[in-house]
């Protein structure tokens, strides 16, 4: 068996460290050839050493003289690599044949649409690129032969019991509904008046998912499912009323499709995303991940039902983003990302995170994407509308 190389973008996160942890199952099948970090010199250096990446690639250009430091602690060789170009440059090295895109928000979406152009294995866990650029980033991958596997558990899930061929529509492949699952976060049952009290640590402690704290934020705000939606109109090319959500706060059932005929196929496991990254590292193939086995026989109920979209009022932002289409999507995630960070720095409320949103998308002009170009100045406009918003709140 011919070892393959593997460049993951964004190594110290959660995807990150979860994908390393994967590979070093089989350091016979996959070998590291880089890694990224946006500033955790420490953490970088460590990984470099213990899976021997010829690149450690940080995006903090003033960090670069840390990480070497760092790097000849451990006596360790990886090339030091540094800055935006590099991020990118490494992307596409023709010696790594996969890439796990992993970088969180909208910093991921350039050295990801690198990959995509280079024509390499994607692994997608960056949804945010396809959020904001999802219709670039399908013809990029159709121009370029290139595969993208997504990462997300949800989208994973819908990958894998999804027919072949669904990606010339799927009607025509007897879909009728993708059915995306939702744990529902920490809050699901918390009344809507005791939501304005909730801290940034409340908020990042998820009941089912080992997660950053950006994420964790979302996925309590239900923002994150949002994201997941708009995500999934683009990889399986569904327009906006063959995708619904349904809360599932076991975690356990992970998406299901539902046909024409009445079938529902729905893909199952341990809320642990190296389930997910196990099956996109080795598709069409299938590896130990290191995951404990679902028991059936521990299962004391399985429950489903609709999300509350006046509590939660982020998902419904996103479907209205859908109908919208053009550039409200990048409004969208730019200024969940700003509000989010807001809340962490205890700056606004918990309640105010999908109010700043919305606030933004009204003031800020929308319009249509044809490049990248358009993208990142309609994301940078966004970002300071938004932080206006913020500053006028605090």
């Amino acid at each position: 068996m011919t070892s393959k190389g593997i460049t993951v973008l964004g190594a110290t996160g959660s995807i990150g460290e979860s994908t390393l942890s994967v590979l070093a199952l089989h350091p016979d099948r996959y070998h590291v050839v880089a890694l990224t970090a946006q500033s955790n010199t420490s953490r970088l250096a460590e990984q470099c050493k213990q899976h021997n990446a010829r690149y450690a690639v940080i995006s903090d250009q003033d960090k670069a003289a840390e990480l070497r430091v760092a790097l000849a602690a451990l006596n360790c060789r990886s090339e030091v690599l540094a800055g935006r170009q590099a991020l990118c440059d490494v992307a596409c090295l023709p010696e790594s044949e996969v890439v796990m895109a992993a970088i969180v928000g909208a910093a991921g979406l350039e050295s990801t649409l690198r990959t995509v152009q280079s024509g390499k294995h994607l692994l997608l866990a960056n949804k945010e690129s396809m959020v904001i650029a999802g219709e670039l980033f399908r013809q990029e991958a159709a121009k370029h032969g290139t595969t993208i596997i997504p990462v997300d558990s949800e989208h994973n899930a819908l990958f894998q019991v999804l027919p072949k061929g669904f990606e010339q529509g799927l009607e025509q492949a007897g879909v009728e509904k993708l059915l995306l699952t939702a744990s529902g976060g920490p809050f699901l049952h918390t009344r809507r008046q005791d939501l304005q009290h909730i801290t940034p640590e409340q908020a990042c402690d998820h009941p089912n998912w080992d997660m950053g704290r950006k994420i964790s934020v979302d996925s309590a705000t239900l923002i994150n499912k949002g994201l997941e939606v708009i995500e999934a109109r683009w990889l399986f090319n569904a327009r906006p009323d063959q995708i619904e959500v349904v809360i599932h706060p076991q975690s356990i059932v992970h998406s299901m499709v539902a046909y024409r005929d009445g079938s529902v196929l729905a893909q199952l496991g341990m809320p642990d995303m190296r389930t997910p990254i196990a099956h996109a590292l080795a598709w069409p193939e299938r590896i130990e991940s290191g995951v404990a086995r679902l028991n059936f026989a521990d299962l004391q109920s399985l429950e489903f039902h609709q999300p509350d979209l006046e509590r939660f009022p982020g998902l419904r932002l996103a479907f209205q983003v859908l109908e919208a289409g053009g550039n409200a999507a990048v409004i969208f995630n730019a200024a969940n990302e700003i509000a989010v960070d807001a809340f962490l720095h205890r700056r606004i409320g918990f309640l105010q995170i999908p109010s700043v949103v919305a606030n933004a998308m009204d003031k800020c002009k929308q319009g249509k994407i044809t490049g990248l170009d358009e993208v990142l100045e309609f994301d940078r406009q966004t970002r300071e509308v938004t932080r206006q918003i913020v500053d006028s709140l605090t």
